[in-house]
């Protein structure tokens, strides 16, 4: 298990910083997935993987809110959208907070695509007013680029999602509920769009994709993959982050 912020004692925070100023926060939503899903299906997975980065970098785990910017699911029963000024206003206090007790290493992790801006923004702001390095890794890429040759998708609700929820608890997915699982024709050709790193376009409405508000197929995902979910995906991650701390230390 991480050591978490909520968890720890004043002293006890004040010295594990000492000894390592390094702190994980996890980013994801309250959002529909779905009859078969729950509502915090991304910020569960955020929050698995942090936790498991936190544990192997030695870092304190901070929760941040299970809430994050989700207006494409707007509409939808279960869905709880932050502005985009909440939720900055709120990752700005606190970065500032714990940068103030002793955190010179920030490292966010986050399922949800709709705070990637956010947290670009607030990231670039807190590192160039501190002396600190900020890195955010977008777990929910890491795990389709770990699953992909395996069959898994980066949809919504659909088997990669599924399989965090079952890493996190098996009784909250209902595949039964799902019924014929919507392939909507042209949701591949969107999520390129959408994700494309070179020339990119947007999703307004989680319903331009399908009508349900959710696709994919929840079935690829069972227990047995599920069991090794958050360690593959942590290891993945903090590899990374370590390449970028060596880095950022070459470059002082």
């Amino acid at each position: 298990m991480s050591r978490s912020i909520y968890d720890l004692t004043g002293p006890e925070i004040g010295a594990a910083l000492d000894a390592n100023p390094t702190v994980v926060l996890p980013f994801g939503s309250v959002e529909q997935h779905g009859p078969h899903l729950p509502n915090g299906t991304d910020s569960m997975a955020a929050e698995l993987v942090a936790s498991a980065v936190a544990q192997r970098l030695g870092a304190i785990f901070v929760p941040f809110a299970p809430y994050g910017i989700t207006p494409i699911h707007a509409g939808h029963p279960g869905t709880i959208s932050l502005s985009r000024d909440t939720f900055e206003a709120l990752l700005r206090d606190i970065g500032s907070e714990l940068i103030t007790m002793g955190a010179r290493r920030l490292v966010f992790v986050n399922w949800h695509e709709g705070n990637n801006a956010s947290l670009d923004a607030v990231a670039t702001e807190l590192q160039a007013a501190h002396d600190v390095v900020v890195i955010t890794a977008h777990a929910c890429y890491v795990a389709q680029r770990i699953y992909a040759g395996r069959g898994g998708e980066l949809t919504h609700g659909g088997g990669i999602e599924t399989l965090a929820v079952l890493a996190h608890d098996p009784g909250l997915v209902r595949i039964e509920r799902a019924g014929a699982a919507p392939r909507p024709e042209g949701a591949d050709a969107l999520d390129a769009m959408r994700r494309s790193v070179e020339v990119h376009g947007y999703i307004t409405d989680v319903t331009e994709i399908a009508d349900e508000g959710w696709y994919g197929d929840p079935s690829w995902a069972d227990e047995d993959l599920a069991r090794g979910f958050a360690e593959e995906v942590a290891d993945a991650v903090c590899a990374r982050v370590r390449e970028i701390f060596a880095m950022r230390e070459e470059d002082r």
